[in-house]
C-alpha cells in the first residue's frame, strides 16, 4: 500500500523500500520526506528509536550540571561563544574582462574603363592595396550589392531657382536604383542647414518634402556637409554615402573648409557631388562659386567618391542614376593593417590594379586613407 499524506503530518513510507513521491496535501502543504537507508528499508532518517533520543538528552543534561557545579562562586557561568562567520573569500587579483580587439580596414573601390563605364567581374587577384607604401594582404573581398545608408544634401539657396525642378528629378532617378534595405535622410540648406527628414525607408516621404522646397537665401554648403556626416552616425547599414546637389561654393557657413576636410577624413562615408555650374564664360560668378568645383572634387575624391559637373540641366537625372549604379557596382577590399599601432595618425591608402588580359587600361577610385585608432 502506498504512502498516505495528511496536512501538517509526515509521510509514512511503504514497507517495500520505495521512495514516496512528493504529494500535495489538501491544504496546500507540500511534504518532502527524504529517505536514507539505515539497514531497514524505507525508514525515514527522522524515525530513530525513542530510547536512543532519551539517552542522548540525559547525557547532555548531566554534563551541563557537572560544569555548573565546578564553576567558582561569584563568577558568571561560562557562555558558549558562537564561532564567527568566516569572511567571504575575495580574490585579490583584478577581474579579467575578455576583450577582442580586431581591426579590419574596408576600402570601397570603383573601377572604370577609358569610356568611364563601370567594370565588374574582377577578382581579388586583380587588386593590390598599399598602406603608407607597404603592401597589405587582402583578407576580405566582396563585390555584392550591400545595403546602403544614404544622405541627400540638397541645395535650395536663391541661385537654385530655375534648377530646382531638374534637381528633384535627379533625386527621383537616384532613388530608382535603391534596394528595399536601403535607408535615406534629407538635409536642405540655404542660409542654414536643416535636417528635413531623418532616416527612412519610405522614399515618398523625402520626395514629398522636396516638392514644397523653395529657393532663397545664401549657401551654407559646409554646414550641410557637417550636418550630413553627423546624421550619418545613426545609419544602420555598414556602407554609407552622401549625395550632394548644389550649384556653387559656400558663402554662409560657420565651419571652415579645413575643418570639413579633416572631418571627411575621419568619417567612413563616401561623398558624391553633382555640381550645377554656370558656364565658364559667365563673369557674374562670385569667388566662392568659382572655387566650388575644386572644393567638391577634393572632398569627394578624398572619400572614394566623385564629383560630376553639369552644365546642361537635362543631364541631371541621368548623372544621378549613374551614381546610384556606381554605388551598386563597387568592390570592397578588407585588410588587417600590418601596422597595429594605435597612434591616431592618418594612414595613406593606395589601390592598384593587376591589369586583366584583353581589357583596355582600367582606373580605380578608392578612399585615400583613414585615421588609425588612438587607443
Amino acid at each position: 500500500m502506498g504512502a498516505r499524506t495528511f496536512p501538517g503530518k509526515r509521510v509514512e513510507a511503504n514497507r517495500a523500500g520505495i521512495t514516496p513521491k512528493i504529494l500535495r496535501g489538501t491544504r496546500d502543504h507540500t511534504i518532502k520526506e527524504p529517505v536514507i537507508d539505515l539497514g531497514k528499508k524505507g525508514w525515514p532518517a527522522r524515525m530513530l528509536t525513542s530510547c536512543h533520543k532519551l539517552f542522548t538528552l540525559s547525557a547532555i543534561l548531566f554534563g551541563t550540571a557537572m560544569l555548573m557545579a565546578a564553576q567558582p562562586v561569584g563568577q558568571s557561568p561560562a557562555g558558549i561563544v558562537p564561532r564567527p562567520k568566516a569572511a567571504p573569500k575575495i580574490d585579490g587579483l583584478p577581474r579579467s574582462d575578455i576583450r577582442v580587439d580586431t581591426s579590419l580596414v574596408l576600402i570601397p573601390v570603383t573601377v572604370t574603363d577609358p569610356m568611364n563605364r563601370f567594370v565588374t567581374g574582377l577578382e581579388r587577384e586583380n587588386f593590390k592595396v598599399f598602406e603608407d607604401k607597404k603592401e597589405q594582404p587582402i583578407s576580405a573581398f566582396s563585390s555584392e550589392d550591400a545595403p546602403l545608408s544614404v544622405g541627400v544634401i540638397f541645395d535650395c539657396s536663391g541661385s537654385m531657382g530655375k534648377k530646382l525642378e531638374k534637381s528633384r528629378q535627379a533625386v527621383a532617378q537616384f532613388f530608382k536604383t535603391a534596394n528595399p534595405e536601403d535607408e535615406f535622410f534629407l538635409v536642405q540648406f540655404n542660409d542654414t542647414a536643416n535636417l528635413i527628414q531623418p532616416f527612412t525607408r519610405n522614399l515618398e516621404e523625402i520626395q514629398n518634402r522636396l516638392t514644397f522646397t523653395q529657393s532663397k537665401g545664401e549657401t551654407a554648403l559646409l554646414d550641410a556637409i557637417y550636418l550630413g556626416l553627423h546624421e550619418m552616425k545613426k545609419g544602420k547599414n555598414p556602407r554609407k554615402a552622401l549625395l550632394m546637389i548644389s550649384d556653387g561654393g559656400d558663402n554662409n557657413s560657420r565651419y571652415t573648409e579645413s575643418e570639413i576636410k579633416n572631418l571627411v577624413k575621419e568619417a567612413d562615408v563616401q561623398i558624391y557631388a553633382i555640381g550645377i555650374y554656370e558656364s565658364g564664360s559667365n563673369r557674374g560668378r562670385t569667388p566662392e562659386e568659382a572655387s566650388g568645383p575644386a572644393l567638391l572634387t577634393e572632398i569627394a575624391e578624398q572619400t572614394g567618391g566623385r564629383q560630376y559637373s553639369v552644365e546642361n540641366l537635362n543631364e541631371l537625372p541621368d548623372i544621378a542614376a549613374k551614381i546610384g549604379v556606381e554605388l551598386r557596382n563597387q568592390y570592397i577590399l578588407g585588410y588587417a593593417p600590418l601596422n597595429q599601432d594605435h597612434d591616431g595618425k592618418y594612414r595613406h591608402v593606395k589601390v592598384t590594379l593587376v591589369q586583366p588580359r584583353g581589357l583596355p587600361p582600367l582606373r580605380p577610385f578608392w578612399r585615400l586613407g583613414y585615421y588609425a585608432p588612438s587607443k
